[in-house]
């Protein structure tokens, strides 16, 4: 008794982007990259004070994106979460995202005509619950920006809601004097970084 062939089909694996970042969502797209959904996670982003000292800024954008993963993966078994967190530094300090003209300045003032970090922080649980990250680190240069130069920049509005009070895609760019490392990562996500942790996850578009 023979018993007709059955086509095998490859399951796609269901992708969760537990971002709110548009600039995220566009920077997977420039890889081919489409989540399923997007789910951003609301989590306590406060840095923790540990031996009396405030957590290291690449600590922390590990911390926040392994736990931003976690949020989602706790009620979407059976999934792929990618989360992502980034923290600007300089030093140990962190320049939080500019809510306000006045954070914005704060920030550029700081960063004008030196280097900083940016820390770009990504997690990947996968659909058995195993855990996998990786920090990007690049290095950015600003020039020395003059009083009108920094009016100009907050005229745009660029800085709102952007960590460092910049947007290295926008106006910023003519204020860069150079960068080290990733250029994605400090859009928002190292895309060599998260395509390197998909494929070794086992994750598959197809």
């Amino acid at each position: 008794m023979t018993f007709p062939k059955v086509a095998l089909f490859s399951v796609k694996n269901r992708l969760i982007l537990a971002s709110a970042s548009p600039r995220r969502v566009d920077l997977l797209k420039q890889i081919g990259i489409v989540p399923d959904d997007i789910l951003p996670a609301d989590i306590d982003e406060t840095p923790l004070r540990i031996k009396g000292r405030d957590e290291l800024p690449r600590d922390l954008a590990l911390r926040l994106a392994v736990s931003k993963a976690e949020a989602i993966a706790a009620t979407h078994k059976g999934a792929y979460i990618l989360a992502a967190d980034t923290v600007v530094a300089c030093g140990r300090r962190v320049l939080d995202k500019a809510e306000s003209r006045e954070d914005a300045q704060k920030h550029l003032s700081l960063l004008s005509g030196r280097r900083h970090h940016v820390y770009g922080a990504i997690a990947l649980i996968t659909p058995d619950g195993q855990t996998m990250s990786r920090v990007c680190d690049s290095v950015v240069k600003f020039k020395s920006l003059s009083p009108s130069e920094i009016a100009k920049y907050l005229e745009s509005q660029e800085w709102q809601g952007k960590a460092g009070g910049y947007a290295i895609q926008g106006l910023a760019a003519a204020y860069i004097k150079f960068i080290q490392g990733s250029y994605s990562n400090v859009v928002g996500l190292s895309l060599y970084d998260t395509i390197r942790l998909l494929e070794g996850s086992g994750y598959s578009q197809a």
